[in-house]
């Protein structure tokens, strides 16, 4: 099976960036799905940023449009999250995850749709 496992979290001041890294093990890198997961505490998970590496296209919530980048490395081994212009409410515990669901569009695609993620990790923005 795939495994997930996220690195690259920290705190950061408001307007600082960070990159998130989901390393990609346990198995053949073939989750064409994937997307990252916020969750603030007492907030419901959201979906930040999605890819559907085989369509090579890109979906973002409104709250972080413009402002994190989805991608890939060349070896389709790690997926990353380019988090720029950070602000306070961009706090939250980072998951990311994969969707062997075939059933919908990977644009479709929330929380129960995705069968692997990674353990979490941890952003925290200081204004």
């Amino acid at each position: 099976q795939v495994q997930l496992a996220e690195s690259g979290g920290g705190s950061v001041q408001a307007g600082g960036s960070l990159r998130l890294s989901c390393e990609v093990s346990g198995g053949t890198y073939s989750s064409a799905c994937m997307a990252w997961f916020r969750q603030a505490p007492g907030k419901e998970r959201e979906r930040v940023a999605l890819m559907d590496r085989l369509g090579s296209s890109t979906n973002y919530a409104d709250s972080v449009k413009g402002r994190f980048t989805i991608s890939t490395d060349n070896d389709k081994n790690t997926l990353y999250l380019q988090m720029n212009s950070l602000k306070p409410e961009d706090t939250a515990m980072y998951y990311c995850a994969a969707s062997s669901y075939a059933g919908s569009l990977c644009v479709r695609r929330g929380q129960a749709d995705f069968g692997y993620w990674g353990q979490g990790t941890q952003v925290t923005v200081s204004s």
